[in-house]
Formats: structure tokens, C-alpha cells, sequence
């Protein structure tokens, strides 16, 4: 449930949250995820986009009171992405960690975001941080570096959307403790959606409504329902003074489909609850 807020939560830059995240749970997920801190265990989420992982982890490194690298993974990221890679600098060659090597020197979260997107051998990579051993191996620096108690590493992936190419090994899921999120219910979503952009309640309770209906159409050929993000989004527009009609098309219909016959179905759905 991220929004245009997020980058005060970071100070000067750092990797340390100074700022409480706004983040209501969903069950017991942050019970679940202090035990697993705790007990020094990762961590994978599990869920759509849009439905409060980032935040959740955002929330957790605040009330935990430990620094967050947070890693986008896409294609092109390799395992000396996350471990870091020797430079020239003038005539001078220098190491410069990656963000997983600084999160284990440091201890903190190291959270990997839409991890089957990256290429298979980062999961090789992070093995030996999942288990008893809990230590990084540096093939290039030929030193191996032990994770402190302080260090989590957390993951997180969407099943419904990725493709059988690009699905986590049965192998690497099973190292992790696994949280699901899913959508909010309508009255915690409602409320998550007037927090996040000031709107009346009324149009809030509208924006979730609707977005429910949308999300049936996943059965009926849409790749993914709207999510708590795009309503956040479409909530601020709306805050913002733009017509109902675009806030409403460019968060709630556009981003979800190409398609023209879906196009039409969310658009009559939008129409039982606003005038567009």
C-alpha cells in the first residue's frame, strides 16, 4: 500500500526508518513475522501486487527497529548484484558491497522483492542465509561472511501471476516461513484507502465496492483484480481535484487491460457506483 509518502519514511537517505509506516494487518501477520525474526528465520510473502507486502515490511523494519535493503528485482539481476563487484576507480580497483553483503555486515532486513524475477542464480546465492548456516560466501573476495542474530531475510513473490517459467523451486520455497496476504477486507480496506488519501468515507467505501466487483473479472480473463495501491491511487487523484471520469479510467481500468471487451465490463461496474 505504498504511496507518494513513502520516501519521508527513509532519512538523508539512509537505510534506517525514522518514520512510522501506516499499516493495518490483515491477521496475524506481524505476530508471525517478529517469532520468525526472533528466531533468526526467513521470511516469504506471498500475495498480489498491491497488497501490502512492501508496506508490511516497511512497518516491521520501523517496529523492529533495524535498517531495510530493499532489492526490485527484474531479469538482468545477478547473484554479484546482491553480493557486489570489484570497480575502477583511476588507477585504483575497488570492492563495493552489494546490498545483501551490507545488510549481512550490518545485520538488518534484506528484503527481495519479486524474487523469481531475477535470474536463477541469485536462489543459489541466498541458500546457505536460509538455513542453520546463516553465512554468505564471497567467491571473489574469498572470504565467507556469518549473518549476525540481527539479520533477516525476507522475500516475496506473486503465485497467481507468474508464469510456470518463472516460478520459485519447491526446494527454495520450503526454507522459507511463508505469510499470505491477499486483499483487505471491505472494511479494513475502506478504512486503509481514507488514511492513505484523505478522501470522504463515502468514496472510499465506493472505490472498494467497485474494486471487488472488478476483481470477479479475474475469472473471466483478467490477469490480476485492482489492487489496494491503485485505489490509494485513485483515492488521491480524486483528493486532487481530477474529474471523476479520469481518476477512475487511469487507476481502475487502464493499467488493468488491453483488452476492449474487459475495458466495457469494469467500466458498467464503475457506473453502478459513480457517474462516469
Amino acid at each position: 500500500m505504498l504511496n507518494r509518502l513513502d520516501s519521508r519514511l527513509y532519512e538523508n537517505g539512509s537505510f534506517e526508518i525514522k518514520e512510522k509506516p501506516f499499516y493495518l494487518p490483515q491477521g496475524n501477520e506481524i505476530a508471525l513475522f517478529e517469532a520468525a525474526y526472533e528466531n533468526k528465520l526467513p521470511v516469504m510473502l506471498k500475495g498480489p501486487t498491491g497488497s501490502g507486502k512492501t508496506r508490511l515490511i516497511e512497518y516491521m523494519a520501523w517496529k523492529l527497529g533495524r535498517p531495510l535493503y530493499t532489492v526490485a528485482c527484474h531479469d538482468d539481476l545477478s547473484g554479484n548484484d546482491l553480493t557486489g563487484r570489484y570497480i575502477i576507480k583511476g588507477d585504483d580497483v575497488e570492492w563495493i558491497d552489494g546490498p545483501l553483503l551490507m545488510a549481512v555486515k550490518n545485520g538488518g532486513i534484506v528484503y527481495l522483492d519479486e524474487v523469481v524475477e531475477a535470474r536463477k542464480d541469485t536462489t543459489v546465492v541466498i541458500h546457505p542465509l536460509t538455513d542453520y548456516r546463516r553465512y554468505l560466501l564471497i567467491e571473489k573476495l574469498g572470504k565467507m561472511f556469518y549473518a549476525p542474530d540481527n539479520f533477516m531475510l525476507v522475500i516475496s513473490y506473486n503465485p497467481g501471476y507468474q508464469s510456470v517459467l518463472k516460478e520459485l523451486k519447491q526446494s527454495t520455497k520450503q526454507r522459507f516461513v511463508s505469510i499470505s496476504l491477499g486483499w483487505p477486507g471491505e472494511d479494513l480496506e475502506t478504512q486503509i484507502v481514507q488514511q492513505e488519501t484523505g478522501v470522504e468515507q463515502d468514496i472510499a467505501k465506493m472505490l472498494v465496492k467497485a474494486a471487488n466487483k472488478i476483481r470477479n473479472l479475474v475469472h473471466q480473463g483478467l490477469e490480476e483484480g485492482v489492487s489496494t495501491r491503485e485505489l490509494v491511487y485513485a483515492g488521491t487523484l480524486l483528493k486532487s481535484g481530477v474529474p471523476m471520469r479520469d481518476a477512475l479510467y487511469s487507476t481502475m481500468i487502464e493499467p488493468l487491460t488491453h483488452d476492449s471487451d474487459l475495458k466495457r465490463s469494469i467500466e458498467e461496474i464503475l457506473k453502478n457506483y459513480f457517474e462516469v
